[in-house]
């Protein structure tokens, strides 16, 4: 029962690649993170998971969690971001950096998703008019008689 577990991984780690230690910069941010991943992996999952650790570690600028909203990018290969469908042992690098896309992209990606019948209702927006309009009902200067 040893021996095929052994087995088992051995297989995995064939179909994976190597693991590499991977440093992302967030822009804005103090300092890169520093997680383990296989060389077999995909920009968008190394994206995806570097988002998870920066949020569970708490973080400031507190980021989304979508990765369709960022750019990947690498220094050594050059100045255009990195396609989402590569792998990331690829590339011959260990350090990225990840940024916010600009808001005209995610405008147009929006106004995409809505033209495809999907709702570009955005959920974040609706708890931002709620608290505001909270926070004005609360604190309005009516004086109120008995």
């Amino acid at each position: 029962m040893l021996m095929s577990k052994q087995k088992k991984k051995k297989r995995e780690t064939v179909i994976k690649g190597n693991r590499i230690l991977i440093s992302v910069a967030f822009l804005g941010s103090a300092g890169p993170i520093r997680f383990v991943a296989y060389e077999g992996d995909l920009v968008a999952n190394v994206v995806d998971t570097a988002l998870k650790c920066y949020a569970r570690e708490g973080r400031l600028p507190i980021l989304g969690s979508d990765f369709d909203d960022f750019l990947f990018y690498c220094p050594m290969v050059g100045p255009e971001a990195l396609s989402p469908w590569e792998a990331i042992g690829s590339l011959g690098a260990r350090n990225f950096m990840l940024c916010e896309k600009p808001e005209e992209e995610k405008k147009k990606k929006k106004v995409e998703e809505a033209d495809n019948g999907r709702s570009s209702f955005s959920v974040h927006g609706a708890r931002k008019r709620s608290f505001r309009a909270w926070f004005h009902k609360s604190f309005s200067l009516k004086v109120t008689t008995h």
